[in-house]
């Protein structure tokens, strides 16, 4: 491995906060090595030319929008401790008041 390449993989192990002892690198390098080798690969048969596109390669259609009744099988007020005026009433948090 040469210095450079360990030099790369001790940032990639310091920026991930991964707790590599320094006998392992050549194994992880080997190991990100394939990773990248195989990514390569999918990049080789991937057509990346209209990359802006969905991958059907058409538009997506979208629906609109409708107001539909809630499908709920009570309404929201049945659970709610106390509910007035269309909200949610609850008691404040201690912890969050100022003295």
């Amino acid at each position: 491995m040469t210095e450079e390449r360990r030099k790369e993989i001790e940032d990639v192990v310091r920026l991930a906060a991964l707790d590599i002892d320094p006998e392992s690198l050549p194994t992880l390098t080997a190991q990100i090595d394939r990773i990248l080798a195989y990514v390569s690969q999918l990049d080789a048969v991937v057509d990346r030319s209209g990359s802006d596109e969905k991958p059907s390669g058409g538009r997506t259609t979208l629906r609109s929008d409708e107001v539909v009744p809630s499908r709920l099988l009570h309404p929201v007020m049945v659970n709610a401790p106390a509910f007035r005026e269309g909200l949610f009433v609850v008691p404040k948090l201690g912890a969050l008041e100022r003295e």
